[in-house]
């Protein structure tokens, strides 16, 4: 049978057992391809032998061949910079890697192509937050290709981004907040962490370590998690009135503020649970753990804040982020606001202006 040549260089022959074989030859290099033309493993002797690489077996499980995506991607989470980031920063791009891995990880990372890229983020177009992500990982690999001379360019950066329509969390509304104290009453552990996340800004990750040990002189201070190794900016916050009266009821011997009944510490997901059944509870489908760091932000702004002032309590290392969490704040009111604050500016500068007659001198000039 005739092959189409689909594999430029390769080509059969028989071996001593007359069993048929594949071999590529290409000036004066020569590799062997296997018997399975077109297989997994057939495409990955091909492509090794295009770079002149020659292959000894089926690789394990285990192993990588250098070159490979696969190879990359072990090597990139040796790196300082993936060995800084924190375990849920980890998680969120190193998991979009094993994924692309699980398929693809044969391959060479020298003929990859923004077409290959962008194949990538099609395979997620429907969820294109997680398309975007598997651009972006691509793009920290490829770096990490280029500093190791596999390649000489970022394909990756040449992709376009999928545009987002949906403005993330969804941000809770007083309304909303009124109806989740009324199906939650105080005392119960919803209604402490409904508390502790709103009038902290707190993510899941930290809500759960806060207690005792953070509180000192009416402040609640510590270092967020998800930048604890970036940054060394602490959040230190005043403990709102009505933070006050719900910590005040808690046993001083507690280890966190949300800990378990059996006295453990909660994990973030569990919390992200607890609020999610809580809000289902309470007839709240679209809101969630993190959009009680959302609300916060938002009525920070509503009450005049200045993004400055917003990060401080949220911990941001960006205004752009805050900028991003405030949208849902109410932009008329926070019009009214800048309109007044304008007149009560222009109403200073007319009386310095205008002085009294006695100070006005009137020559004959």
């Amino acid at each position: 049978m005739k092959h189409k040549r689909q594999y430029p260089g390769a080509s059969p022959y028989r071996d001593r057992h007359g069993v048929r074989r594949w071999r590529f030859r290409a000036k004066g290099f020569s590799a062997e391809l296997g018997v399975d033309y077109g297989s997994e493993d057939f495409e990955r002797r091909y492509q090794a032998a295009l770079d002149r690489q020659k292959t000894k077996g089926q690789v394990g499980s285990n192993r990588s061949e250098p070159g490979t995506l696969k190879a990359l991607v072990a090597s990139w989470k040796r790196t300082p910079q993936y060995l800084g980031w924190e375990d849920i920063t980890r998680i969120t791009y190193g998991r979009p890697a094993e994924e692309m891995c699980k398929k693809h990880g044969h391959k060479r990372v020298a003929h990859l192509q923004t077409r290959h890229v962008e194949a990538l983020m099609a395979d997620k177009a429907e969820k294109p937050t997680a398309a975007n992500r598997r651009r972006k990982v691509l793009g920290m690999l490829l770096d990490h290709a280029i500093s190791l001379g596999w390649r000489t360019d970022n394909p990756a950066r040449n992709a376009k981004p999928y545009k987002i329509k949906s403005t993330g969390y969804h941000t809770w509304t007083e309304d909303e907040i009124g109806r989740f104290y009324a199906r939650h009453e105080p005392g119960t552990t919803e209604h402490t962490a409904m508390t502790l996340m709103l009038y902290t800004g707190a993510a899941r990750i930290d809500a759960v370590r806060l207690g005792w040990g953070n509180v000192s002189s009416g402040r609640i201070s510590y270092r967020r998690q998800k930048t604890a190794k970036q940054s060394q900016v602490r959040v230190d916050i005043p403990i709102h009135p009505e933070l006050a009266r719900v910590l005040d009821a808690l046993p001083r011997d507690s280890f966190t503020f949300l800990q378990t009944a059996g006295g453990k510490s909660r994990s973030p997901n569990g919390l992200g649970n607890l609020i999610r059944e809580a809000c289902d509870a309470a007839g709240l489908g679209e809101c969630s753990a993190h959009g009680l760091r959302k609300a916060c932000a938002r009525r920070l702004a509503e009450a005049g804040a200045t993004p400055h002032m917003i990060a401080a309590v949220t911990g941001h290392a960006t205004l752009g982020e805050v900028e991003r969490y405030t949208r849902a704040a109410d932009r008329a009111g926070l019009a009214d606001q800048g309109f007044e604050l304008m007149a009560d500016r222009m109403n200073q500068e007319h009386k310095l202006t205008n002085h009294p007659a006695r100070f006005a001198k009137k020559g004959e000039k």
